[in-house]
């Protein structure tokens, strides 16, 4: 789905056959001007869907005074613009225009949160695909805004062998083989991750090889460095399962190079925003 078409739905989805509030109440020629008000610090993110929102609904709606860009810092009190244009539709867009900044500003400023805390260590934080359905692109999207790093963005652009696939293959050796006969059969160039549960597994899988990334899954700190022993600088490695803020930086003093965190998309709070009328 693209840009276009989800803003599309989710315009139909809010207005439906119209927004009879506005048209109760407000003459069709009314014209006015609304502020982005920030109501808590954050990072905000989605300007350029809140003016997508805009070119779809009605491009007689002006942004004017942008005084933020995506991955820029807000306080409480901020203006991030001011929207000049037709009442009826400025008010028409308003909810959906905030829930996309709302929520992608949170996942902003939860993302930047978790990068300052790894401030000083060599391990990069990275989402998930656990993402909000048709919303993965905005997200993920966000989590970059917030200066963290994109896992992959679908099943496509990666091949990430994790318990199941191993177990329906039949063992880590098999999951490997089969995953790099097929990229050859069919000429593709993508990664393959490999997700161990023991710290037998990271052996099983280094002495084997075939991979380019071995992910730690739901590893205590001291059984990642015993297996980045193992590992010994050979394979990209990755620390996944069970990680909270309280115990990011544990994890990334062990020296692992990347940590993934769901919870960046799918376990965060909307960053308080309104759009407010402001008299001309």
């Amino acid at each position: 789905m693209t840009v276009e078409e989800t803003v599309k739905q989710a315009l139909i989805e809010d207005i439906g056959v119209g927004d009879h509030s506005s048209q109760a109440c407000i003459s069709p020629t009314a014209q006015g001007a609304m502020q982005l008000l920030v109501k808590e610090d954050g990072i905000i993110a989605g300007i350029g869907m809140a003016q997508e929102v805009i070119r779809v609904f009605d491009p007689a709606i002006k942004m004017e005074n942008i005084a933020f860009q995506d991955g820029d810092p807000v306080c409480k009190g901020d203006v991030v613009f001011t929207l000049l244009g037709p009442a009826r539709s400025m008010l028409s867009i308003e909810r959906t225009l905030l829930n996309f900044m709302q929520r992608m500003s949170g996942i902003a400023t939860t993302a930047r949160r978790y990068v300052e805390q790894l401030a000083g260590t060599k391990a990069k934080i990275l989402d998930t695909r656990k993402t909000t359905p048709n919303m993965r692109l905005f997200e993920k999207y966000a989590v970059k805004m917030g200066g963290a790093e994109n896992h992959r963005f679908g099943l496509y652009d990666m091949i990430m062998l994790k318990d199941n696939h191993i177990d329906f293959a039949g063992g880590i050796e098999k999951a490997i083989d089969l995953a790099n006969k097929y990229l050859q059969e069919n000429k593709l160039q993508l990664k393959i991750e490999i997700e161990a549960r023991n710290i037998e597994q990271v052996k099983q899988i280094v002495t084997h090889g075939g991979i380019q990334r071995i992910m730690f899954d739901n590893f205590t700190p001291d059984q990642i460095r015993e297996a980045l022993t193992i590992v010994s600088g050979r394979y990209e490695t990755e620390a996944s399962g069970g990680i909270t803020f309280d115990t990011l930086c544990d994890y990334a003093a062990t020296g692992v190079d990347y940590i993934s965190v769901g919870a960046l998309t799918h376990h965060i709070k909307s960053l308080d925003l309104s759009l407010k009328f402001k008299p001309v």
